[in-house]
């Protein structure tokens, strides 16, 4: 199926991806995960949960960490433009006959809990509380030194029908895999904020969180986060990486917490601001689209991935195969 043209005029306007929320095990292990090896920066905790942000964030938090039995990705957060915004995108979801609830959120304005057609629940807001800012507390720079949350990644059971959708509500094309076979889309990777993507999907077992992603200064950052795994007890959670993508051209490594969310660290993709950017085209077979320099992901990276509280997951559409390393 062809790439939807750009919708410039979208029901609703989202300004970008603002956060995640991962249900872990136990906050003191993920505590030293996130905070300790990767150096998030704590905006709040209790008993029950740890708030994060990266170091040019402004807002309160990009993850939040709750305390639960079993490891699931909660919802995925929004931001919108404005409050009308937020009106009109309740009457687009109704419309859609798709569930729409008003719930209360710590330190976010009037939030609009939704989902999308393949039941990713969603989170849409218009503000969150603002922190002094800390990008040149330099003293303050541990671990990876992340700068900010760049975007998600989801397994999607039909990635055709989950591009037409966000497509509608304004998210862009950048550059997309397809199956030569059957002319389907395996993977599309989608953007509002003018990187490669806020939010991508591949093709699999779905719906669930694949990963979350952040953006770090350079590709010396993943190296010394490497180094710093490596020696405080971490070697096990190294996925796959360090390597370059041929998508995006990103500079990457996979990781994955106690509980098994995926993490990916991530810097040097490229600039999508204009509306006329045209979507890079790659073929499942080739094997510089997982990484640049043609070393293929583990089976891992293709097949676990953090389901959704309360939601099922269901076999995909399409059976297409992608290259496997050994």
């Amino acid at each position: 199926m062809p790439v939807p043209a750009p919708n410039l005029y979208p029901p609703f306007n989202v300004v970008r991806l603002s956060h995640v929320e991962l249900i872990v095990r136990d906050l003191a292990a993920s505590r030293a995960f996130y905070v300790d090896t990767l150096g998030l920066q704590v905006t709040y905790e209790d008993s029950e949960m740890i708030t994060l942000r990266a170091m040019e964030e402004r807002c309160h938090h990009c993850i939040i960490l709750k305390r639960g039995d079993e490891p699931v990705a909660h919802h995925l957060g929004f931001r919108l433009y404005d409050d009308g915004d937020l009106e009109r995108a309740e009457h687009y979801f109704r419309g859609k006959g798709l569930p729409v609830e008003w719930v209360e959120r710590p330190n976010q304005s009037r939030t609009m809990r939704t989902r999308d057609p393949h039941g990713i629940p969603l989170e849409f807001f218009v503000r969150m509380d603002r922190l002094p800012p800390i990008h040149q507390k330099y003293a303050l720079y541990r671990g990876v030194k992340p700068l900010r949350i760049d975007h998600f990644n989801c397994f999607s059971t039909n990635v055709d029908e989950s591009v037409a959708f966000y497509n509608e509500i304004g998210f862009r094309v950048t550059e997309y895999t397809e199956d030569e076979a059957s002319g389907r889309l395996w993977a599309a990777w989608m953007h509002r904020k003018g990187g490669v993507h806020d939010m991508a999907f591949t093709n699999g077992r779905g719906p669930r969180l694949h990963h979350v992603a952040f953006w770090v200064p350079t590709p010396l950052n993943i190296i010394d986060l490497l180094d710093l795994m490596a020696t405080t007890g971490y070697v096990s959670n190294i996925e796959r990486g360090p390597g370059r993508h041929g998508i995006s051209n990103a500079f990457f490594l996979y990781v994955r917490d106690p509980d098994g969310h995926r993490v990916e660290i991530y810097c040097s993709d490229y600039l999508t601001v204009d509306p006329d950017h045209e979507p890079i085209r790659w073929d499942l077979k080739d094997p510089q689209r997982q990484t640049l320099w043609g070393a293929p992901a583990p089976r891992s990276w293709f097949e676990e991935g953090s389901e959704f509280a309360g939601v099922g997951v269901c076999e995909p559409d399409l059976e297409a195969t992608p290259i496997v390393a050994p």
